[in-house]
């Protein structure tokens, strides 16, 4: 079988000579395409033009690019979709799988009519399915979800999800989340107290991150922010560079992210929303304890005793770091949790198995 992905900067993760860094769901496709091949079967990644060949292998995916529709602009799109066509009638996939919302699922639910091809959503946040992104971007995001309806197969990334597809009368499978290697490295002497990995956004409040260094002025912090809201970014980059014990670090490819996670006593999530982040993964991946201010994806934190969740308390989430710094035995109980969260739930074999069941792919 033929696998396209449309995925703005998937092919990133792959390339040696990336000019940016990969975000989550990019990570997850890369890695889906990857798993595929290592299947027997085709893969290709139909990513926006950031200057990578056309045509080039890495890791068995082949690489297309399609103009700058990543951007979102009306006119980028416009302008990107004929070559969108061109790649699809030159590949004839028997699937496209498009994770996380664009309004081009809607354009490809149609074009199926054109080019036929079965058309796979997964759902990477919560806000695809709960209605907030409607009501944010009533346009783009009405599209969106006319699109999601009408594709062939559905996946979630959590049980969560899946409830909420069920709820609006569409079928859903969860596949959860695929790891890159399944190594836990953590460093045996870790310098950092505290990690904030994540691009620049409003929704991820990277400010709350530097809040919570200002009322831990020991603590060794390193946050790694990846411009995104470029005023946003640059606000954040100036409060960062002016206090003592943070190091700004302005983006990391993800080649190199894992060890960042291994060095780290303590990853921090600050985001208001997000469906299941992949650096919980990197966390337990480098034996690192999780402190999450909201974020708490399928009630992780009542089956792991991973570390500290708020509960949406900036104070809570700041005395339960504070506790964790100051207690080897809990915060090294908390690390191996971590582990175990990612041992128990994200297996490739398994969730690689439940994408294939769900295409009806023997």
């Amino acid at each position: 079988m033929k696998f396209l992905f449309l995925s703005g900067g998937a092919h990133l993760v792959w390339d040696p000579s990336a000019p940016r860094a990969a975000g989550g769901a990019e990570l997850q496709v890369a890695l889906m395409a990857r798993e595929l091949v290592r299947r027997g079967h085709e893969a290709v990644l139909l990513g926006a033009d950031t200057g990578q060949q056309d045509g080039a292998v890495w890791e068995g995916i082949r690489i297309r690019k399609a103009g700058r529709y990543d951007t979102g602009g009306l006119k980028d799109t416009m302008l990107a979709w004929p070559k969108i066509h061109r790649v699809l009638r030159e590949e004839r996939p028997d699937y496209v799988i498009v994770f996380g919302w664009t309004a081009l699922l809607y354009a490809l639910a149609w074009w199926r009519w054109v080019v036929p091809f079965k058309l796979v959503f997964v759902c990477a946040l919560d806000a695809e399915i709960d209605g907030e992104l409607r009501r944010q971007r009533p346009v783009s995001g009405g599209l969106f979800y006319r699109g999601m309806m009408k594709a062939d197969v559905r996946l979630a990334i959590s049980e969560y999800e899946a409830e909420l597809f069920r709820r609006e009368g569409m079928s859903c499978d969860v596949m959860r989340l695929l790891l890159r290697e399944r190594e836990f490295a953590g460093n045996a002497d870790k310098p950092l107290d505290l990690l904030w990995v994540a691009r620049c956004q409003d929704v991820k409040r990277p400010h709350v991150f530097l809040d919570l260094a200002e009322k831990l002025p020991e603590a060794r912090c390193r946050m790694i922010c990846t411009p995104h809201d470029r005023a946003l970014f640059e606000r954040v980059r100036e409060r960062a560079e002016r206090m003592p014990n943070v190091e700004f670090v302005e983006g990391v490819a993800y080649r190199d992210i894992q060890g960042h996670f291994n060095a780290a006593k303590i990853f921090v999530n600050t985001s208001s929303h997000e469906g299941v982040p992949n650096t919980f993964i990197h966390a337990g991946l480098g034996r690192t304890a999780i402190a999450s201010l909201e974020i708490n994806p399928d009630g992780m934190f009542g089956v792991f005793s991973a570390g500290v969740l708020g509960g949406g308390d900036f104070e809570a989430l700041t005395a339960g770091v504070r506790e964790l710094l100051d207690d080897p035995e809990r915060l090294a109980a908390a690390s191996g949790e971590s582990v175990r969260f990612v041992y128990a739930w994200h297996d490739n074999d398994q969730n690689i198995a439940v994408f294939l069941r769900a295409a009806g792919v023997q």
